[in-house]
C-alpha cells in the first residue's frame, strides 16, 4: 500500500485518480480548496463511494504550512491543483501566479523538507510551448495539420511561454525539473494536452469538449474562439491514469524527465469543424456556434508527440469518438449536476 497525496484532489483529473488509487488499496489524501466548480460535487462523489475511506485537507496550495503538513509521510505527491484558464491569468496575474507557480514551488519545497524524498508528478501543459508561430501549419479542409511533424511535437520543443497562464505554468514546469537535478528529489513533468471524461465540469476556458458536451445537452449557446479548425490531440482521463500509475510503480524510470502526453497523432479533432457533426448526431440538432477572435497564444495544431511515454509501456486506447460518447452519455445521466451551475 502506497500514500499518495493529490493535490486538487477533488478536481476532475484528481477525483479520478483519486478514486483509481482507492479502489486499487493505496492510502489516500486530498488536499483541495474546493474553490473550482464541480469540486464540491466530486467530493461529495468520492465520499459516497468510499464512504470516508481517505483523508480529505480542505487548505490552498499557497499555504506552504498546510502543504508542510500534507506532505509528511507521503511517498508520492501528484501536484494537480491549479488556476486553469488563460483568461483569468489575463484578468488577475498575480493569483494566477501565486497559484501556479508559487503553489508548485510550495509542493516541492514541502517535499524537499519531508526527509522521505516523496516522488513529485507535476500536471503540466502543451501551453509552456507558447502559440508556435513558427512551426509550420498548413489548411485543409476540416482541420489545421502540421506540416513537418508527422508524428506530433516532441519535448525537445523549444519552450515559449505565451500568456500569464503560459509562464506560471511553465515556471512550476521548470522548477519540478530542477528540483531533480539540484536536490535529487524524483520529480517528472507531464506536459498534458487536451484531457476529458467523466466528473468533468467543463467551463468555456478549460476542459473545453466537455463543456461543448454540456452546453449542448443543457440547450446553451457555444462560442468559438478562431476558425474552430484548430487541431488538438484527446486523451480520455483513464488513459492519463494509467501513465500516472507507471510512474508510481516505476518511479526510477521516469525520475527527472519530461513527457508529452496526450492522444498523439491517432486521436486528434478539430475542436468545432470536427466535433460539430459528432454532437449534431448525438443530439440529433444541427448545431451551430458564434464565432469570436483568436486569443492570445491559442495554438492551431497542438498534437504530442508521445514516443517517449510509449517506451514507458504505455499507450492511450480510447479513441476520440468512443470517448465523447461516453463523455455524452455521462453528462446526459448526471444532468441535474450541471443545472446547479
Amino acid at each position: 500500500m502506497t500514500k499518495v497525496l493529490i493535490t486538487g484532489g477533488a478536481g476532475f483529473i484528481g477525483c479520478n485518480y483519486a478514486a483509481h488509487l482507492l479502489q486499487s488499496g493505496h492510502e489516500v489524501t486530498i488536499f483541495d480548496n474546493l474553490f473550482r466548480r464541480g469540486a464540491a460535487s466530486n467530493l461529495d462523489w468520492l465520499q459516497e463511494c468510499f464512504e470516508g475511506g481517505f483523508e480529505f485537507v480542505c487548505a490552498d496550495v499557497r499555504d506552504p504550512d498546510a502543504l508542510m503538513a500534507a506532505v509528511d509521510g507521503q511517498d508520492a505527491v501528484f501536484h494537480l491543483a491549479a488556476q486553469v484558464a488563460v483568461t483569468s491569468s489575463m484578468t488577475d496575474p498575480r493569483e494566477d501566479f501565486e497559484i501556479n507557480a508559487q503553489g508548485t514551488f510550495n509542493v516541492l519545497e514541502a517535499a524537499r523538507l519531508s526527509g522521505r524524498q516523496p516522488l513529485v508528478v507535476y500536471a503540466s501543459t502543451n501551453k509552456v510551448y507558447g502559440g508556435m508561430e513558427h512551426v509550420r501549419v498548413v489548411e485543409a479542409d476540416t482541420r489545421w495539420e502540421y506540416a513537418d511533424l508527422p508524428l506530433g511535437l516532441p519535448e525537445t520543443q523549444p519552450l515559449d511561454f505565451h500568456s500569464p497562464y503560459g509562464c506560471s505554468k511553465g515556471a512550476g514546469d521548470q522548477y519540478v525539473r530542477d528540483y531533480a537535478r539540484i536536490y535529487g528529489l524524483p520529480t517528472v513533468v507531464f506536459r498534458q494536452s487536451c484531457v476529458y471524461g467523466q466528473r468533468q465540469f467543463g467551463i468555456e476556458d478549460q476542459g473545453w469538449l466537455a463543456h461543448f458536451v454540456i452546453a449542448t445537452v443543457l440547450g446553451r449557446p457555444i462560442k468559438i474562439y478562431g476558425d474552430g479548425k484548430q487541431v488538438r490531440d484527446m486523451l480520455w482521463v483513464d488513459d492519463l491514469l494509467a501513465v500516472f500509475d507507471l510512474a508510481l510503480q516505476h518511479p526510477e524510470k521516469v525520475a527527472g524527465k519530461v513527457f508529452n502526453i496526450g492522444g498523439g497523432p491517432d486521436f486528434t479533432l478539430a475542436i468545432w469543424h470536427e466535433v460539430q457533426p459528432y454532437l449534431s448526431k448525438l443530439s440529433g440538432r444541427d448545431l451551430q456556434a458564434d464565432y469570436y477572435d483568436w486569443r492570445p497564444g491559442d495554438q492551431k495544431v497542438y498534437v504530442s508527440d508521445i514516443r517517449a511515454a510509449k517506451k514507458l509501456g504505455w499507450q492511450p486506447k480510447v479513441d476520440p469518438q468512443t470517448g465523447l460518447r461516453w463523455l455524452w452519455n455521462w453528462v446526459n445521466d448526471n444532468e441535474a449536476l450541471f443545472l446547479e451551475h
